[in-house]
């Protein structure tokens, strides 16, 4: 049983930084992409940064030179490093996993929650200008 539990959220003023946190547990595709998505009030969810197998990252314009994924394998945990946060980043944060087809470069399209095979509980970022 694949379980992904986020950790970092918070509220931040503009400006501010935040560092999320997944640790994923059961989780054996060694091959697989692991993403970040968001999800703001009344809005879609979206993928924003990607990572698959090689270490290769993938970023939505409107997070990219700000937003840094990366992950320790040792220890099975993903992170995003959230810098110069903006009131517009303000929403509920998700790890997510695939099933070990890393299309990572979908995550941040219109097909990228469709890629997904695994999703963590979420956690709150709020920004405050």
């Amino acid at each position: 049983q694949v379980l992904l539990v986020e950790s970092g959220g918070g509220s931040v003023q503009a400006g501010g930084s935040l560092r999320l946190s997944c640790q994923a547990s059961g989780y054996t595709y060694t091959e697989g992409c692991m993403a970040w998505f968001r999800q703001a009030p009344g809005g879609e969810r979206e993928g924003i940064a990607s990572i698959d197998s090689d270490g290769s990252t993938t970023y939505r314009d409107s997070v990219k030179g700000r937003f840094t994924i990366s992950k320790d394998n040792a220890k099975n945990i993903l992170y995003l490093q959230m810098n110069s946060l903006k009131p517009e980043d303000t929403a509920m944060y998700y790890c997510a996993a695939d099933n070990g087809a890393g299309f990572c470069l979908a995550v941040v399209t219109a097909y990228g929650v469709a890629q997904m095979d695994f999703w963590g509980q979420g956690t709150q970022v709020t920004v405050s200008s």
